[in-house]
């Protein structure tokens, strides 16, 4: 699909039908803040994430992605539980999953793999 020519009488390439290439990568709001948040999640690609769910339960895997809700996705995910639920002490059984999808509802604790530096500019995202 060929679009308007420029000034030089080059043609440029129409990118009506293209959804990747008319969307940003970094979706911004009014204060322009969302960019920010994005590119620190960028940042936290492919690095080891330990989440823990309203169960009891922790998934340990790689942060692959998370989507507008909150949810988050890990990829090559082992999940880890207590054996005898009444006792903290007891042995964890772990079970590996592959790719999860962990929903923001469950969600009870959240912690990357990252250098302190980077954990207190994290804290930020909360605000």
């Amino acid at each position: 699909m060929e679009g308007p020519s420029d000034s030089d009488g080059q043609v440029i390439p129409s990118t009506a039908g293209d959804p990747h290439l008319n969307s940003s990568a970094a979706p911004t709001d009014a204060a322009g803040s969302g960019s920010q948040h994005v590119a620190t999640l960028r940042k936290l690609l492919f690095r080891r994430m330990l989440v823990g769910v309203n169960d009891g339960r922790y998934f340990l895997g790689l942060f692959h992605c998370v989507d507008k809700q909150g949810n988050i996705i890990l990829q090559d995910a082992v999940e880890y539980r207590s054996a005898r639920r009444s006792s903290p002490s007891a042995p964890k059984e772990e079970r590996c999953l592959g790719l999860i999808l962990i929903p923001a509802s469950c969600r009870s604790s959240c912690h990357v793999d990252c250098f302190i530096e980077e954990q207190m500019a994290l804290l930020s995202l909360c605000k």
